[in-house]
């Protein structure tokens, strides 16, 4: 072969790599995005008992045909981690859908750091996760922008974040918390992108695996009010790095879409933010009580600060319709 050649094939490999990554996202003819949120597939390649989870994956998406997926984490639940990762993401691969990832708390326990499976999976076709700055905690906090179906001008932000797993404080909690950079990083970043559209917020959501300390201060306070299922405490970490005040104050943020606690499937409403869950997504190879397994499906309205969100279950059975601002009016 010859230098000729390689050049060539090394040019179009680096060319369809490029294409993979720097995909355009965009509002479809109907003047909406639409976006599936799997979370805790909890996949055990060669096991029986996860098939459930890919019966559900090509299920949904065939469906509902969305302009993105999501896996908001904790993917992988046994060796080998490789093959469990191919298994599971190869499903959005083969209908050649752009795909995000963030980790869980889990993804990292059987054999691969986070940097080596992002580096791993990065590599996918229409994949669209990426590392990230390397000076902040986590690996993979990222931002996508949706544009406008005619200008290409930006008209929606969704943010990626690492809630990371474990706490490193001794007595203080079980799971970790956004680290000061983190929410440094976002309030920078959102500020950055509200200045350049003329001081005026982009709509825009955030997806990560561990939920926020204000998930159940929502849910325990006196007028709650959530819409879908909640049958465990809320695991999230013990300190309050300020997220949350981070996202209010920046006013982008309509809502935060989580995992990691298998039996709730909740949305409701907190000073104006909808903190949400998804729906577990996995088969029997861990706790759930919730009955089938299912996902999220979120739709962005172009032009509009709102979205509507609904918990599909597989077999087709869709639960807790909810739309932003007008289920859970804003006070």
């Amino acid at each position: 072969m010859t230098k000729k050649t390689l050049f060539t094939l090394f040019f179009i490999l680096f060319a369809y790599m490029s294409y993979a990554q720097e995909i355009a996202f965009k509002f479809n003819k109907d003047s909406r995005f639409k976006i599936v949120q799997f979370t805790d597939v909890h996949y055990k390649y060669g096991k029986p008992e996860s098939a459930v989870a890919i019966d559900l994956i090509k299920e949904v998406l065939d469906a509902e045909k969305p302009d993105l997926v999501v896996f908001t984490g904790d993917v992988v639940w046994a060796k080998p981690a490789k093959e469990a990762l191919d298994e599971v993401f190869n499903t959005v691969v083969e209908r050649k859908i752009p795909w995000a990832y963030i980790f869980g708390n889990h993804d990292d326990e059987f054999g691969m750091s986070r940097q080596e499976i992002m580096d791993y999976v990065s590599q996918k076709p229409y994949c669209v996760a990426r590392a990230g700055d390397k000076s902040l905690d986590g690996v993979g906090n990222y931002i996508l922008e949706v544009k406008d179906k005619k200008e290409n001008k930006i008209e929606a932000l969704l943010y990626f974040m690492d809630s990371k797993a474990y706490s490193k404080i001794k007595n203080v909690g079980h799971y970790d918390w956004f680290g000061f950079n983190q929410v440094n990083w976002y309030l920078q970043e959102s500020a950055a992108y509200t200045a350049a559209n003329k001081n005026k917020p982009y709509p825009a959501l955030a997806f990560f695996h561990i939920p926020l300390a204000e998930y159940p201060l929502m849910t325990t306070a006196k007028d709650a009010k959530i819409i879908g299922e909640k049958r465990e405490n809320e695991c999230n970490g013990k300190l309050n790095s300020g997220m949350f005040a981070a996202m209010r104050t920046s006013g982008d943020v309509m809502g935060t879409f989580v995992g990691h606690d298998h039996d709730n499937d909740y949305i409701g409403e907190y000073y104006g933010l909808y903190l949400a869950y998804g729906r577990y997504s996995g088969g029997k190879t861990v706790y759930n009580n919730l009955g089938k397994n299912g996902c999220r499906i979120i739709e962005l309205k172009e032009g509009k600060r709102e979205f509507s969100t609904y918990i599909r279950l597989l077999g087709g059975e869709t639960l807790y319709p909810v739309e932003y601002p007008k289920t859970f009016p804003i006070k």
